[in-house]
């Protein structure tokens, strides 16, 4: 049913497109251009900002773009690795930068935020195939240009819907493959209209089974925008959204069980006593997330550019679990008697909702004096209110009056964030030229109401009361220098500071009355560039000094909880190193490399002493580990992407290298994700028919060597005391496998 719909929508679009041609189009030139190259990005990094960044184009989006999430489509960009949970890159995914996790990375579209405003991550799950209307992305290493939002804290991923088309079009794609996966694409627009309007659309649906068991995901996404274009600038509203259900692969699996059961998934398990007798059918994440933008752009004049928008973001989902043998009182519950017997504990089923809205303001104004020097003055305002509530929806065997849709718990987050940066790139003297770039943010963040954690220590007890009022203000200032040598050679250094307030895990997980600090950064890069017709070289130093990092140390709070805390000096330090060779006009080898080295100095971390008598954990042992290795920080990534174009026929064979990531801060070899090395080959040909601009067919074949290898994980320490009262560290972490080799063929009508 939803391919059928999927294809009607095709034929319509089409025929929109089709009667597009016959409507009478102002070809007028400089409108063309205009509709090209009207948009400015205050946030984005130009050739003389003194920062360490990588451009991707829609072309290259496009030639790899099949069905996976974003994060692997920018795979072999310098400092980076992926993670997925269901295995093979569809559903949850994750992308780190530097070893920066996602709550650090600043994500942003047409400048507005997308990282979310409580947890600061973005879960590229809730916009499906959204790289099927990018123009491109950029991404910044270290603290960068000032963005707007949440997160920029290391690492920036800055994207650009597509630009409007002057002339109409459609396109229709499709992939199978592997796991069933399969993905749908329609796309059309009417090109210029009257002189003035254009419209876009897209609509997208991806499915999977996934490589872990029952790790599916059935997505739909869609993408639409309407633009008036005048003399000056142009109006746009755009809006774009998803909806997902993915069954939950939240859970990694033991060591052991990568060699004699590698897909097993955890998740949803239903067990009675030790023994596991089967699965939920709805442990399900289910999620719909709705976007609109409305962006103005104007030239004043030729010197002059105003980029003014409002947005709007709706989100509203759940996620059902099946949790053994649950004691009652902790989801308000009362116990029941059976047989004379008192029952505290039965296993049950609970819904957690999410709804939340987002909407505020940004805008960037520029002035541009021609060869000698640039100015930005931008900001923006944004409101975030997130309700969180959970219910019970079904009890085993339970004999008292379960209400339709028990609610044990709710809550409310409001968070206000303003900040408003200007920032300068002036010519000093001849190639030298000065960047500064000064952003003030201020923050109001609370929570009020109950959390899901019951509160043992309270007397009487209860649930975690959340009263929680916090404000920050922030001065983020970067300076550097951009020295272009020769034509060909290209030099900078640069110093910025960057500040983070704790996310709403740091507070909900954290101490009950003792609150996390914000996180301070200052990062300073050091580069040099080389550029001809045929070859490309760069190098990048950096060193990145945290103050107060929060990181997870195994430490509890007061409930037994596991919770970050801040650690008072570590670093990131490391090389980055780029090189691209034209061999001919259709060969062309990219590659880099980064070695790095990620500490945390004078580290003090926490294990649960583990009562091999009671079988219980009671207690917390402090270890004094000194200077560690980060927590999956690799200290070796290489990327490699060698690329044949000729006659039609294109190939790709991409490949990457990490070296070995820890999954604690405790730097052992037990608790690690081993190094791994994956390829993989893309192959296509594009062909022309008389009625039809383009067909591409192709297939990727991903994991090309069969390696086995886990990109993610996490540790479960504890101290083992035996009889004689000596104390043993054991670990048993848990990891999330990838998929060995898979294929995905693909197809593409351009119209």
């Amino acid at each position: 049913m939803k391919k059928s719909i999927l294809t009607a929508a095709a034929i319509l679009c089409v025929s929109t497109t089709a009667l597009a041609t016959n409507v009478a189009v102002d070809n007028d030139t400089a409108m063309q251009v205009q509709l090209q190259d009207v948009e400015v990005l205050g946030t984005r990094a130009t050739r003389t900002t003194p920062v360490a960044y990588s451009n991707v184009s829609k072309q290259q989006i496009a030639e790899v773009n099949h069905g996976k999430d974003i994060p692997f489509l920018l795979s072999t960009k310098p400092s980076v690795v992926t993670t997925s949970d269901a295995g093979n890159g569809i559903g949850y995914s994750s992308i780190r930068i530097r070893g920066v996790d996602p709550t650090r990375i600043n994500i942003a579209t047409n400048d507005i935020p997308m990282n979310d405003a409580e947890s600061h991550e973005i879960y590229w799950v809730n916009t499906p195939d959204f790289a099927s209307t990018v123009e491109d992305i950029q991404m910044q290493r270290g603290v960068g240009t000032s963005s707007n939002g949440a997160g920029a804290f290391g690492a920036n991923i800055n994207l650009r819907t597509q630009r409007m088309s002057a002339t109409p079009y459609a396109e229709v794609s499709g992939s199978y493959g592997s796991f069933n996966t399969n993905k749908e694409t329609v796309k059309a627009g009417t090109g210029l209209l009257g002189g003035h309007w254009v419209f876009d659309a897209r609509f997208s649906h991806i499915a999977s089974d996934g490589y872990r068991d029952r790790a599916s995901s059935k997505l739909h996404s869609y993408f639409v925008q309407g633009g008036y274009f005048y003399d000056a600038g142009s109006l746009k509203l755009i809006s774009f959204g998803g909806k997902e259900e993915t069954y939950h692969a939240w859970d990694g699996i033991s060591r052991k069980m990568l060699s004699t059961d590698r897909t097993y998934n955890p998740n949803g398990e239903i067990k009675h006593g030790d023994e596991v007798t089967g699965f939920y059918d709805d442990q399900l994440d289910n999620y719909r997330q709705t976007h609109y933008q409305l962006i103005w752009e104007h030239n004043f004049n030729t010197r002059w550019h105003l980029n003014l928008a409002g947005h709007y973001t709706d989100g509203y989902g759940y996620y059902q679990e099946y949790k053994n043998a649950r004691t009652l009182k902790e989801y308000a519950l009362t116990p029941f008697t059976v047989n004379g017997e008192t029952i505290k504990k039965s296993s049950l089923v609970r819904k957690k909702i999410v709804d939340s809205g987002f909407g505020g303001a940004v805008f960037s104004l520029h002035y541009t004096h021609p060869q000698s020097h640039v100015f930005t003055l931008g900001g923006a305002f944004n409101h975030y209110s997130n309700d969180h509530y959970g219910r019970v929806i079904w009890v085993e065997n339970y004999l008292g009056e379960l209400a339709p849709d028990h609610e044990y718990y709710r809550n409310n987050g409001k968070k206000n964030d303003f900040n408003i940066y200007a920032k300068g790139d002036i010519k000093i003297w001849q190639g030298l030229r000065g960047y500064l770039d000064l952003q003030y943010r201020h923050i109001g963040y609370t929570i009020l109401g109950n959390n899901d954690k019951w509160d043992w220590t309270a007397s009487p007890e209860h649930f975690q009361t959340l009263d929680i009022d916090e404000q920050f203000n922030f001065f983020n200032p970067k300076a550097g220098l951009f020295y272009q040598i020769t034509p060909n050679h290209t030099a900078y250094t640069s110093f910025a500071v960057a500040h983070k307030e704790p996310t709403r895990n740091n507070y909900t997980d954290g101490l009950f009355t003792v609150y996390p600090k914000a996180e301070r950064l200052y990062d300073c890069e050091l580069g040099y560039s080389f550029q001809n017709s045929r070859f490309s070289a760069g190098i990048n130093f950096y060193y990145m000094k945290y103050k107060d990092q929060l990181v997870l140390n195994g430490k509890l709070n007061e409930i037994g909880e596991a919770m970050a805390e801040n650690v008072p000096d570590s670093y990131r330090m490391g090389v980055e190193l780029t090189a691209g060779v034209k061999f001919t006009e259709w060969l062309k080898w990219d590659v880099n490399a980064t070695f790095s080295r990620n500490r945390i100095q004078d580290y003090v971390g926490y294990v649960s002493d583990y009562d091999a008598e009671w079988h219980e954990l009671w207690t917390q042992t402090a270890i004094e580990k000194g200077n560690t290795t980060i927590a999956m920080s690799p200290s070796v990534i290489v990327g490699s992407n060698l690329q044949f174009a000729l006659k039609g026929f294109s190939a790709q064979f991409q490949s990457q290298y990490v070296s070995r990531q820890y999954l604690d801060n405790f730097e052992n070899k037990d608790d690690s994700l081993d190094p791994y090395f994956v390829s993989n080959l893309n192959l296509a040909y594009t062909f022309k028919l008389r009625s039809v601009k383009a067909i591409t067919v192709g297939c990727t074949i991903y994991n090309l060597f069969n390696e086995r290898y886990e990109n993610n994980g996490y540790s479960q320490t504890a101290a083992v005391y035996g009889a004689d009262g000596k104390m043993t560290l054991v670990s048993d972490p848990r990891f999330y496998p990838m998929a060995g080799t898979n294929v995905l063929a693909h197809i593409t009508l351009s119209f």
